[in-house]
């Protein structure tokens, strides 16, 4: 399979994970196969609460931002990538975490704001760096380990002032690069666990263990370790892209992010053919505070080689 095809995939895969997740967030487990039982008979793509079918939430949306900083700064920008999001903010998304929302309204400066939360809230640890950070992790794979990892801690700490969602959002990083390059992400994690923070790495080690299950979970999967947690168990626990993503939702929870996680690495492993047209056909990602922008397939697909070229 040829990289772009690769990096394609990540960028879609994980948008589709997010638009298919968004109307059982919060839902019980299962949800999803109840309502849809049987593989590849289409309607899946159903919309609800809040969402219309196909309507990419918060998690893509911002992942877009990152990816258009990027490239029109040449670069990572920190500064420039606070204030999308501040514009995004102030243009009313239908969904946001609270969190992150907080962050970018509490008034602080763009290398301050989550920090002052942490300090005074003391929780910090949600999944909404990992949430959007496809694109991010395509742009920096070329770039090596340290490069992309350095790079997924530093976008993540502008709205999340604890390191353990840094960490999360490092490893994320350095599976999507090391798949890109062919190798397979069910097998990367122990290498990749190395290189994680001391302070972080047990409980990582934790739920990417390839006997864990999202049963085990001691935390909401709205906690970055278990976010990822539950995606590398998805992919390991099946063998193709409708089936990961599938059993993603069914964890229940937090699914548009979970689901937007599993579609994002089995996207790079499994390719851009694997994800079925009826989920890709209706997609689409308002930009609220840009004008009424509203990306579809073909724009994310630009978007992803431009990351990747």
């Amino acid at each position: 399979m040829k990289r772009m095809e690769r990096v394609v995939a990540t960028v879609v895969g994980s948008a589709v994970g997010d638009a298919l997740g968004a109307p059982f967030e919060f839902g019980p487990e299962g949800a999803f196969s109840a309502r849809f039982p049987k593989p590849g008979h289409g309607g899946e793509m159903c919309g609800g609460g809040g969402w219309e079918p196909g309507e990419a939430t918060d998690d893509t949306q911002m992942a877009v931002l990152v990816a258009e900083s990027l490239l029109q700064r040449g670069g990572l920008d920190l500064p420039d990538i606070f204030a999308r999001f501040q514009r995004w903010v102030a243009g009313g998304p239908k969904d946001i975490g609270l969190q992150t929302e907080d962050v970018l309204t509490n008034g602080m400066p763009w290398d301050r704001a989550a920090a002052t939360h942490f300090q005074i809230n003391q929780q910090a640890a949600g999944n909404g760096s990992l949430m959007r950070a496809s694109t991010s992790a395509v742009y920096f794979a070329s770039a090596g380990q340290s490069a992309t990892m350095d790079a997924a801690r530093r976008i993540a700490a502008l709205t999340h002032g604890d390191r353990a969602a840094w960490e999360g959002t490092a490893i994320f990083h350095e599976l999507i690069r090391r798949t890109l390059a062919g190798a397979d992400p069910r097998t990367a994690v122990p290498d990749i666990l190395d290189l994680v923070h001391a302070d972080h790495r047990q409980r990582y080690a934790t739920v990417l263990a390839a006997d864990w299950h999202p049963d085990q979970a001691t935390e909401f999967n709205g906690a970055v370790w278990p976010c990822l947690g539950t995606a590398v168990w998805a992919l390991r626990s099946t063998t193709g892209f409708e089936e990961a993503v599938r059993a993603a939702v069914d964890v229940g929870g937090d699914t548009d992010t979970v689901a937007a996680v599993t579609g994002g690495l089995a996207g790079a492993w499994y390719g851009l053919d694997a994800i079925p047209a009826r989920w890709t056909d209706p997609l689409h990602v308002p930009l609220p505070g840009f004008g009424g922008r509203v990306l579809v397939l073909g724009d994310l697909i630009e978007l992803a080689q431009r990351l990747g070229g």
